[in-house]
């Protein structure tokens, strides 16, 4: 069967399939251009995505705002979502079977999308998407290759949050995120 965008929307809305189905107020797909070459993955929704059904809407989505625009980029032109489509309670981690149940949404996305860069906001995310052993700290703005698309990480916003000095490195990254789309852009027809 061939899923469309509006599939995936309501098989997420109606998801049972881990017990975060019982406990979110809003599941929360990915938002933005269904024909973007970025797309940025991140674990979970945080409390104000569950809330409004909308990814990067809390403090983390205004920092994640002012990177894209400090990068020449915006919303509009990128796709962003996460592994997970429900809020795990208290912002913790996801666990393993979460993010298995969660993970054919996230394929199908991906499959609908074909992005030429994947960019994981986060150590889970990177750890569930480039490497299990992946060191966020190590290896933040390095690039993976894998069918057809170049994948990296930085941090996660809410990390710079927690610690402003990081907002020069993950900006940093953006900007070369931004320099490997216009390389991919100019060397493919996109």
């Amino acid at each position: 069967m061939q899923y469309t965008w509006n599939d995936i929307e309501r098989h997420v809305a109606a998801c049972t399939h881990c017990p975060l189905s019982r406990t979110r107020q809003r599941p929360v797909m990915g938002r933005g251009d269904h024909q973007a070459a970025l797309m940025l993955i991140a674990e979970a929704p945080g409390g104000q995505e569950d809330q409004q059904g909308i990814p990067f809407v809390g403090r983390s989505g205004e920092i994640l705002d002012d990177l894209l625009r400090d990068c020449g980029l915006s919303r509009e032109e990128i796709y962003i979502t996460n592994i997970l489509k429900c809020h795990p309670p208290g912002n913790r981690d996801p666990k393993e079977e979460e993010k298995e149940a969660c993970f054919p949404y996230l394929k199908y996305e991906t499959y609908l999308l074909k992005p030429k860069i994947i960019v994981c906001l986060g150590r889970v995310a990177a750890q569930r998407i480039i490497s299990s052993d992946f060191k966020i700290t190590r290896q933040h703005g390095t690039w993976t290759y894998r069918k057809n698309c170049a994948l990296t990480a930085t941090y996660h916003p809410s990390a710079i949050l927690r610690d402003i000095s990081k907002y020069e490195i993950v900006k940093e990254d953006f900007c070369e995120i931004v320099k490997k789309r216009t390389e991919l852009y100019t060397h493919s027809s996109i």
